[in-house]
């Protein structure tokens, strides 16, 4: 029985425009901005990147400081609005605890500037909803809130 996905939500104002900000974060050097925190990885490097990051269908691979690696594919791109993509074939700890994670990234107009919005959804393992819910969650937070604001922080320095 599955009881679902685990979504984790995290939002930044941003001082520059949706358009700017999402033309900066999409195409981002992952590894300026997915540092690391406690258990959980930074990235280290992307590899074998299929096409342009404003394509949908467009994959790589992640590697990540831990050793481990996963697959990331484009999934939906709206030029200023939003972009979408899935993480799945985790070779790391990951991999015991969920079977993919959907991204999506939102950008949406605050007068002059901008509201970041980025969703992580977790995808648990039958039997690991649990350990997803209340230990991988609360963690990841804390990482995509630090990750959220670089990204954004490097939006604002390039608008």
């Amino acid at each position: 029985m599955s009881l679902g996905y685990i979504p984790v939500t995290v939002e930044s104002p941003c001082a520059t425009s949706a358009a700017t900000a999402m033309e900066v974060i999409a195409p981002i050097d992952l590894t300026t901005i997915f540092t690391g925190m406690g258990p959980l990885p930074g990235v280290r490097a992307v590899r074998d990147q299929s096409g342009p990051w404003d394509t949908p269908g467009s994959a790589r691979t992640v590697l990540l400081t831990d050793g481990s690696t996963a697959r990331e594919q484009l999934t939906g791109y709206t030029r200023a609005r939003h972009f979408a993509y899935e993480l799945g074939d985790f070779t790391g700890m990951m991999r015991r605890l969920v079977t993919k994670v959907d991204g999506e990234w939102t950008f949406t107009t605050a007068g002059r500037n901008s509201l970041v919005r980025w969703t992580y959804s977790f995808h648990p393992r039958p039997g690991r909803h649990w350990v997803v819910r209340l230990i991988v969650a609360p963690l990841w937070r804390r990482y995509a809130t630090a990750t959220l604001a670089r990204a954004v922080r490097a939006a604002e320095q390039a608008g």
